[in-house]
């Protein structure tokens, strides 16, 4: 797995124009293909008259699955240029849809590579990203008395509480980075002299 990844940092949408024609990119994350699909249906459907409705996506923190249409216009000048930029930038998660509005001239090959291009960079720098860092889940059990304190602790700590039940016992669910579970462990046994459990769990990815 990927240690992190950047994604787009809200769903937005971001115009330029260029030659008389306009270019609406609109950018969204998503966190599966079918979302990414769903986005693009919302889209092309908030704009039946447009003259084409170019998409790209990436999903997976590897980038495992990358698709791209030029929806009419001459093939490789819209939906790979976009597709490009987004991992130019490193973007995972992430779909991009560019509207385009014909106004009338023509831009050639070169022109519209540029422009597909360009407006989902533009529209990155408008909408901002954000990284999401690998996390360990964990679980850390603690008496009644103990709980308070250490959830002040944790989040004095830097630490991210992610979950706290309250049964017999109090479990507390955090995140922490890799390399920081050995330490964490032993800071744990020293604040709660020893009387806390510790349970390392699966892996996810959190606001870095």
């Amino acid at each position: 797995m990927q240690d992190e990844y950047r994604t787009v940092a809200r769903e937005g949408v971001h115009e330029t124009e260029i030659n008389r024609s306009r270019f609406l990119c609109a950018l969204a994350p998503a966190a599966t293909e079918r979302e990414a699909q769903e986005f693009i249906a919302r889209v092309r459907k908030e704009h039946p008259t447009a003259t084409h409705n170019c998409y790209a996506y990436v999903i997976g923190a590897d980038a495992s699955v990358q698709k791209a249409s030029d929806d009419g216009e001459p093939g490789g000048t819209a939906g790979v240029p976009m597709l490009q930029m987004l991992l130019r930038r490193d973007m995972r998660y992430a779909v991009a849809v560019v509207t385009r509005y014909y106004g009338g001239v023509k831009l050639g090959a070169g022109g519209l590579i540029r422009a597909y291009g360009g407006a989902v960079g533009e529209a990155l720098d408008a909408l901002g990203t954000r990284t999401r860092r690998r996390f360990r889940l964990a679980t850390v059990t603690v008496d009644h008395q103990r709980a308070g304190k250490l959830q002040n602790d944790l989040r004095t700590a830097g630490r991210e509480v992610r979950d706290v039940r309250y049964g017999e016992a109090v479990t507390i669910e955090i995140g922490l980075p890799e390399a920081d579970v050995e330490g964490f462990r032993a800071w744990l046994a020293d604040a709660t002299a020893g009387s806390a459990g510790f349970e390392p769990g699966g892996e996810a990815y959190g606001d870095a």
